[in-house]
């Protein structure tokens, strides 16, 4: 635990069936302000679920979820816990015919955020969109709209954070500049990120705490070197080799 003693988010024997599959079983964690929470696991380890639950795309078969100690049920309070988290993912598709600046001009008037246009140049310089900025989106690479949806979830300076994969198609200059930027954020504004990824070196340099996920379930919780230590493991990439070829037998 970091920062505040209170935690921004609390997720409680969570669990999601898509009839007789059961996706997420069970699992509780907290996250706390200026903390980075990994979640990781292979694929199909209901990472991607536990983020649309939080974000309200699909709706838990039981257990209970607070943000901010609201209830995102609630569709009142969930339109006052949105306006205070972001989320940022590769699969996201954004509006094709806006160019990239007058994407995240839109963002910004939809988060009510003041000085916006200051804003959306800030981050289009964080991101090194600049030479990009007024082409159409439909034009940009992976990787460019990997930095645009970053840049869209910064646009309101979250509270919480959720980031898919946030470094996924960016070259090691740019993956390297957006692992700084989310160390300062959590530090300076003391945002609270949870952050999936198949980058083992990547987590295991930004997260405060994991979750390893394996078939739904939690099966280990700690520091980057707990969890390594527990396994046995000579790194987080060992870790999760391990997992991972035990979750196909």
């Amino acid at each position: 635990m970091t920062g505040s003693s209170l935690p921004v988010l609390e997720v409680k024997n969570l669990t999601k069936n898509y009839n007789s599959f059961q996706a997420v079983k069970g699992v509780s964690f907290e996250l706390y302000p200026g903390e980075i929470l990994g979640l990781l696991g292979p694929n199909g380890a209901g990472k991607t679920t536990i983020i649309h639950l939080l974000l309200g795309l699909t709706s838990p078969t039981s257990g209970e979820i607070r943000i901010f100690g609201l209830n995102p049920e609630k569709p009142r309070q969930r339109e006052k816990i949105l306006g205070r988290m972001n989320f940022s993912s590769t699969y996201v598709a954004m509006p094709y015919s806006l160019t990239l600046r007058e994407s995240l001009q839109v963002f910004a008037r939809l988060y009510g955020v003041k000085k916006a246009r200051a804003k959306v140049e800030f981050l289009i310089e964080q991101f090194d969109l600049k030479e990009v900025a007024d082409r159409p989106i439909r034009t940009l690479s992976s990787g460019q709209m990997t930095r645009l949806n970053l840049a869209k979830a910064f646009i309101n300076d979250p509270e919480i954070l959720l980031l898919d994969e946030p470094t996924a198609s960016l070259d090691p200059d740019i993956a390297d500049r957006t692992r700084t930027y989310l160390k300062e954020v959590k530090k300076s504004k003391n945002t609270a990120i949870l952050c999936t990824s198949h980058n083992m070196q990547e987590m295991e340099e930004i997260s405060d705490h994991l979750l390893f996920l394996n078939h739904g379930e939690i099966i280990a919780r700690g520091t980057p070197q707990e969890v390594i230590s527990r396994f046995r493991g000579e790194d987080l990439e060992d870790v999760f080799l391990k997992i991972a070829r035990e979750a196909r037998l």
